[in-house]
């Protein structure tokens, strides 16, 4: 039973991305290659929307919620700190202009409230100022969210901040990591309303949801360290799932992963069973043809990339061991280093 719970809920993510389409439609239309008129990182969300609309049974006797089918917002806001205001003069950032990020943040908090996700993953979340904070927390939490929110180990003013609806979820533990001078939140959550019904009974269903952001990728180097800060993060929620005696269950894992559809993180996830919830709406193939259809941003290099990702895992789909995933993404990196 709680198999089919766990294979309902995912089912229920992949069918909610399709009014994600429209939104990236329409982000494609901004951007002509070439142009340089496309919006920089803080000005997009990277989300899966719920639709209204009969799903099918599964199974003999048994229904997924419509009305509760989740969804979730995974969102880079760009730091004032990090924004640069001057091409000439690096050191003038939008953090020194309260009326600028003042108004781009109420913008995005505006965005996120209109979309009303039950779940919202930010990254970059500048916590080392309060008036920004409360802003978030106090509007957040008057639309209904919990919020939860975290601050990198090596004190550079931005961190995490992840929240949850609670007409959706009930925060069951909320779990954190050090991953080198990165972090990650995972949140355990059950459902508030039965996502699966059957004759009698009903089961609330649990999961657990990740948001990180991986280090940049600022040389060859750094490969094998980032490829490492994944691997403690789903070697983490292994080791939490056998403590605490749980079945597997569904994975939602959210983030900006500085990583394209070619990198070796995108694979070390397609190799433990993980689905990029993009690509499965869209139907997109790991083809040289797809490669570059999903673009995210301009990221501070003025490169045009897609890297923000929502990833799903279904408990049930059979995958190697995770040390194996590991050996044969290292020895990857290594062949590729080799070859330069």
């Amino acid at each position: 039973m709680k198999s089919k719970a766990a294979l309902a809920i995912l089912i229920c993510f992949v069918q909610c991305c399709c009014v994600w389409n429209r939104m990236q439609r329409r982000k494609e239309r901004n951007y002509e290659p070439g142009s340089g008129n496309r919006r920089k990182r803080g000005g997009w969300a990277n989300r899966t929307s719920s639709i209204k609309k009969k799903r099918r049974g599964l199974g003999h006797s048994s229904t997924v919620r419509s009305d509760r089918c989740v969804s979730c917002t995974s969102f880079n806001i760009l730091a004032p700190i990090y924004k640069q205001f001057s091409e000439e003069d690096q050191s003038c950032r939008e953090s020194q202009y309260r009326a600028y990020w003042l108004s781009r943040n109420k913008s995005i908090i505006g965005r996120l409230l209109g979309d009303r996700s039950s779940i919202i993953c930010l990254q970059e979340f500048w916590l080392g100022n309060d008036e920004l904070v409360n802003m978030y927390e106090k509007q957040l939490g008057d639309a209904g969210y919990i919020s939860f929110k975290l601050a990198w180990t090596n004190n550079r003013g931005d961190g995490l901040l992840t929240a949850v609806h609670r007409d959706y979820f009930r925060i069951l533990k909320l779990l954190f990591n050090d991953f080198g001078d990165h972090v990650a939140q995972l949140l355990h959550v059950e459902s508030v309303v039965p996502f699966w019904h059957r004759e009698n009974s009903s089961i609330q269903q649990q999961f657990l949801i990740v948001n990180t952001h991986l280090l940049f990728p600022h040389d060859s180097s750094l490969c094998i360290v980032r490829l490492q800060q994944l691997y403690k993060i789903l070697q983490y929620i292994e080791t939490y799932q056998k403590e605490h005696n749980l079945e597997p269950m569904p994975v939602i894992l959210c983030g900006d992963w500085n990583a394209s559809k070619r990198g070796h993180v995108y694979k070390f996830l397609q190799s433990q069973g993980f689905i990029s919830s993009y690509d499965t709406v869209h139907k997109y193939t790991d083809s040289d043809a797809d490669a570059h259809k999903w673009i995210s941003h301009r990221n501070h290099r003025g490169n045009i990339c897609g890297v923000d990702f929502i990833w799903l895992l279904n408990p049930n789909k059979q995958r190697k061991p995770l040390r194996t995933s590991w050996n044969e993404a290292v020895f990857g990196i290594i062949k590729d280093l080799k070859s330069f």
